[in-house]
């Protein structure tokens, strides 16, 4: 049963995720019938510790208490910063024991030098998710979920995933109507599955070909016409197979899987700051049909471009 929750603060600590666990765990919500919890943020010796935001948080607890707790997380830090021995002593601790550990955005580093990411699945922010496969290439890293759950071992993306990795958690220990009914009281959305992509935004076109930069700005402007290998061959004066080779030597992509994903990247636009029908934006995006598009959507960001609009539409607003 989740009772107790400890949060280890490390140098430039990020403001924004220490609040998403403290709001998870660290608010008294008994009298509205939800479960309250031990909380505490610690730090190595108790020490003060500097935030990312520039101004400094005053822990009243040293590392103690991560010895006992039922939920042992770390939030995003400096990974330039090799995190203190005492630190990866008391994850590995606390794996071991079979208390839940979780990582939070680039807390995950953490996790990977204390040599729990090992042979397990795990995530981070999508920027930093070639970094910790580098670094520990013994983990399993997938870069595009919102959190993962491995045994007794999670790891979340960036920023507002730590929302879903946090509900998630509540829900496999206390039940749905507990994680739904904190959600509402946090006006966050109940349930978002971990394996949702995170939605990236990728450069497009790239800006170091060499030769096929003009051919593939003009291909933006007119991604809703049938592009194939023999039409885009025949534009840049090449055979077939020569543009195949160059294509993927300049992009890393074959000629396909890039067209496919700058449609959905144009899909993705259309959904959020248009009134278009998804018939429409299936067209305009070079698509063809509603239910290609859906295929794409469904392979790519995991969900359908109706789910997408009703998260995403008009963000920016």
């Amino acid at each position: 049963m989740l009772r107790s929750v400890a949060v280890i603060a490390l140098p430039e600590v990020a403001v924004f995720e220490l609040g998403v666990l403290c709001e998870l765990f660290g608010y008294d919500r008994t009298a509205e019938g939800l479960p309250g919890y031990e909380f505490n943020v610690c730090s190595v010796d108790g020490a003060g510790v500097r935030t990312h935001a520039g101004f400094s948080i005053s822990p009243d607890h040293d590392l103690g208490p991560a010895d006992e707790a039922d939920l042992v997380a770390v939030v995003p830090s400096n990974i330039a910063l090799e995190p203190p021995a005492a630190v990866l002593d008391v994850l590995r601790r606390a794996h071991a024991r079979g208390a839940w550990v979780m990582s939070v955005c680039t807390g995950a580093f953490a996790l990977g030098a204390a040599g729990l990411l090992d042979d397990r699945r795990c995530t981070t922010h999508w920027r930093h998710t070639d970094a910790l496969a580098a670094r520990f290439p013994a983990a399993k890293v997938d870069p595009n979920v919102l959190y993962v759950a491995d045994g007794n071992l999670i790891t979340s993306a960036g920023t507002s995933a730590a929302v879903d990795c946090g509900l998630h958690l509540i829900r496999e220990e206390q039940g749905s109507a507990v994680a739904t009914q904190l959600a509402r009281r946090m006006v966050v959305p109940p349930h978002r599955e971990g394996g949702q992509a995170q939605f990236i935004e990728r450069p497009v076109p790239p800006i170091d070909c060499e030769t096929l930069q003009p051919l593939l700005a003009e291909v933006l402007q007119s991604l809703d016409r049938p592009h194939t290998v023999d039409t885009l061959a025949l534009r840049a004066h090449m055979a077939p197979r020569t543009f195949a080779r160059r294509f993927r030597a300049e992009t890393g992509a074959t000629p396909h899987d890039w067209l496919t994903g700058q449609r959905v990247l144009l899909a993705r636009r259309l959904l959020e700051d248009s009134d278009l029908g998804v018939d429409a934006i299936a067209v305009r995006a070079g698509f063809g049909s509603a239910a290609t598009m859906r295929h794409h959507f469904g392979l790519r960001l995991h969900t359908t471009p109706q789910a997408y609009r009703s998260v995403f539409r008009n963000r920016a607003g």
